[in-house]
């Protein structure tokens, strides 16, 4: 059996690499859920890139890839600033760049790039990894999560910021919304409400609980990392909109595609778009539905 880009395993040997996968030939897009689902890209060139402007395909940019860029890519497609915070609090257990210049970037995207949804708070991750990183608890971690959102608010109200809320159990994450709440944050209010701290166990019953209970709050959830097992398991049709760089690990463990030179697709916007298509394609009709109403 020929393999395909979901044939990959979670912990994929990488010492074999798969057949190169096919692109899919059925349908690209499903109208309002192509503007959700964003593309994780490294690279910020991508931003200008026609192909991702023919069908709206939304992108997502960490804050990193952009910063102290001279010259920015002008968008033609919609898409996300991503602040990073994964990366940052792993390496550093802490925030290197400042509120101000986190703000001072953003506004600069904003304004040169153009076509920026939303950027993400500085948020604080509550996976004990993290944690053992900080040093702190999950309590602290939520205080200065909630206080990068209105300490952003405060800097440029402006700009489209999304609040997210960290946690770990049901308890702790309701708990981020009352401190929401106690600071004069209706989060029902928001166009879109990042959840932190699922992406790692996104196909559990326990993270679905999580995202079923906010949901019903009214709130529009943005989904960190979400990836096609966690889209199916339960998730889709109660995202607002998700983002995903799991076709670029994908990649690097497959052939090049069919007309590609290089060594293999883990950069290649022809493989991203495949993935992105045939994640699309797999979802059951009732949840694209579904998420378009959310």
């Amino acid at each position: 059996m020929t393999a395909t880009l979901f044939d990959l395993p979670a912990s994929a040997p990488t010492d074999r690499v798969l057949p190169p996968a096919p692109l899919n030939p059925g349908r690209r897009s499903y109208d309002d859920v192509d503007r959700v689902t964003y593309l994780g890209t490294h690279q910020p060139s991508w931003l200008a890139r026609p192909e991702f402007a023919e069908d709206c395909v939304p992108l997502c940019v960490a804050n990193h890839r952009l910063s102290g860029r001279k010259t920015l890519p002008r968008a033609v497609t919609p898409w996300m600033l991503d602040s990073g915070g994964f990366t940052e609090l792993s390496k550093h257990g802490r925030w290197t760049v400042s509120p101000y210049a986190y703000a001072a970037d953003a506004r600069r995207y904003y304004d040169e790039v153009g076509l920026m949804d939303v950027c993400a708070i500085q948020d604080w991750m509550c996976e004990d990894e993290i944690l053992t990183n900080t040093g702190l608890t999950v309590a602290d971690h939520q205080l200065k999560t909630v206080a990068s959102y209105l300490n952003l608010m405060t800097l440029d109200a402006d700009l489209p910021w999304m609040p997210v809320v960290q946690g770990f159990t049901l308890d702790e994450y309701l708990r981020c919304v009352d401190l929401y709440e106690r600071a004069g944050v209706d989060l029902t209010l928001e166009p879109v409400v990042g959840i932190g701290s699922v992406c790692r166990r996104q196909g559990t019953k326990e993270a679905v609980r999580i995202i079923e209970t906010l949901w019903s709050m009214g709130i529009r959830l943005h989904g960190f990392g979400f990836k096609v097992t966690g889209l199916r398991n339960g998730a889709s049709h109660l995202l607002y909109s998700s983002d995903s760089m799991a076709w670029s690990v994908n990649a690097t463990h497959h052939e090049p595609m069919t007309g590609c030179t290089h060594q293999h697709c883990g950069n290649c916007p022809q493989y991203a778009l495949a993935w992105r298509n045939r994640m699309l394609n797999s979802l059951p009709d009732y949840r694209q539905l579904l998420t378009l109403t959310a």
